[in-house]
């Protein structure tokens, strides 16, 4: 009996070996397996996605296939080829991948889900008229939160980590822009920390979801942090809410009318929340943290920000500069943009929808297996690639300048002009519909810490954190640690 259930065992799994095993043909990417079957390079790959491409690109070259637990992804790292994919929505397709990730990290199941018809409907809350409303309250709630940290010994020196405080800033001012105040008096500071603290719980877990490798214990703290959260953006608690932003009204109108049960509107809610504000403080974050080290960066900038204020006032009142008024700040942006593309790190993945032959722009042509998914990792070409950005390890905050102070778009590889030198908000019809609303939001915060604000490392030796390296490919890296820092009220506030 023992030998007939071995040799079925062994029967098995030469059939699944049979069946998964996969062999390249001469049209198609260098294949890489990896030594182990089906799992491949898995390991490899969520543990440390850039150093492992790194080291795929030096063996293969810039289009490669590699095993990822049973699925193959070929991976293509050139940008001036990147349009041969994002264009074609014919033979690639973002949505399903979304879905699955959608199920795994928020439980959140769209049977109709028209990802066009939602991006349509958003796009209008986050552009124009609403973009500036949107601008003004979150500039209203900033202020209000940042003097609530600094109010209890204004002229002392506070000590905190510069991470917690961007994350918690950003986090809750813009939760409150977008879902409301709270009806209670003082309850936006109270309930905002109180879901920024339940939502830290979540952040800490989403790779792992995504990834479906958290461990019995993780998967309890997971199951509790989500129900707290959707108990938190739940019907209920958002009837209650006081000025919600015309884009959470009209989303939850878009909801109902797709047929949404309550029950998924809670946790489409949770992932709203976390698309809207998981990036935008750890994007501060950096850009404060590169300022810090970087006293010729942090000189230009402020100075940017005094010629500012001088326009508009000769006090140095954040209230008397209108959001609006920090759209002509090159110098800033340049230091932003090359924040990002030091720090933002996001795959953009298509599943294959059939087989499909893309012409590369050095004229080469490879074949993609239907059922295969293609990843574009901008973080490494074009944003860490040598060949385009000039020490792309450095931070330089006038990378993004020319000699005449304008906006330096001009980027080149092979030869080429490229069109795309930095993909931190990704690209095509599926580009960051928020992402004006988050630079706002990003550049009315750092300005307003510059100028309201005496801060300073508490070491000042201290280097850049290190980063997470598990969070490659989920947006806005994370550090590894945090800076330490010491801030107060300036003496003419």
């Amino acid at each position: 009996m023992i030998w007939t259930a071995l040799i079925i065992i062994q029967v098995l799994l030469a059939l699944f070996l049979i069946v998964t095993n996969r062999s390249r043909s001469k049209e198609e990417p260098p294949l890489d397996k990896g030594f182990v079957p089906w799992l491949g390079h898995a390991i490899d790959f969520g543990k440390d996605a850039a150093t492992f491409l790194t080291r795929m690109k030096s063996k293969h070259g810039k289009i490669f296939t590699v095993r990822v637990a049973g699925l193959y992804v070929t991976v293509l790292l050139d940008p001036n080829s990147y349009d041969s994919i994002i264009k074609d929505s014919t033979s690639f397709d973002f949505t399903r991948y979304a879905h699955v990730l959608m199920k795994r990290i928020f439980n959140l199941h769209f049977p109709q889900h028209n990802p066009e018809t939602e991006k349509a409907m958003m796009r209008q809350h986050f552009q124009d008229k609403s973009l500036i409303t949107l601008n003004r309250v979150m500039q209203k709630n900033l202020q209000a939160l940042l003097m609530s940290e600094v109010c209890e010994n204004k002229r002392n020196w506070k000590n905190d980590s510069l991470f917690s405080l961007c994350y918690s800033l950003l986090f809750r001012a813009g939760y409150l822009t977008l879902f409301g105040d709270e009806p209670e008096e003082n309850g936006n500071i109270s309930i905002s920390k109180e879901i920024f603290q339940e939502f830290r719980k979540f952040d800490a877990l989403l790779t792992k979801m995504a990834r479906t490798t958290l461990k019995t214990n993780e998967k309890k703290v997971a199951s509790t942090v989500k129900e707290r959260l959707w108990d938190l953006l739940s019907q209920n608690k958002l009837n209650s809410k006081m000025n919600p932003s015309s884009w959470l009204e009209s989303y939850r109108r878009y909801l109902t009318a797709q047929g949404v049960d309550q029950k998924m509107q809670q946790r489409a809610m949770l992932l709203q929340l976390w698309a809207t504000q998981g990036n935008v403080g750890p994007a501060a974050f950096w850009m404060l943290a590169f300022l810090l080290t970087n006293p010729e960066a942090m000189t230009a900038v402020k100075n940017e920000f005094h010629k500012l204020t001088a326009e508009v006032n000769r006090t140095c009142k954040v209230q008397t500069v209108r959001p609006e008024m920090l759209e002509k700040t090159p110098v800033f942006d340049s230091a932003l943009n090359e924040t990002l593309r030091l720090t933002a790190a996001p795959f953009i993945t298509r599943e294959v929808l059939q087989t499909k032959t893309i012409r590369l722009a050095d004229g080469r042509e490879y074949k993609l297996r239907k059922g295969d998914r293609i990843c574009l990792f901008p973080y490494l070409s074009p944003q860490m690639d040598p060949e385009i950005h000039q020490e792309p390890k450095k931070f330089k905050h006038d990378r993004f300048l020319n000699a005449d102070g304008t906006e330096k778009k001009d980027f080149f590889k092979d030869g080429k002009k490229l069109k795309y030198y930095t993909m931190p908000w990704g690209a095509g019809k599926n580009v960051c519909v928020g992402r004006s609303f988050a630079i706002s939001s990003i550049k009315q915060f750092i300005f307003m810490v510059l100028t309201c604000l005496d801060i300073r490392l508490c070491d000042p030796g201290s280097p850049m954190p290190d980063i997470d390296a598990g969070r490659y490919g989920f947006g806005m890296l994370q550090p590894q640690g945090d800076l330490e820092i010491q801030y107060k009220l300036k003496s003419h506030l």
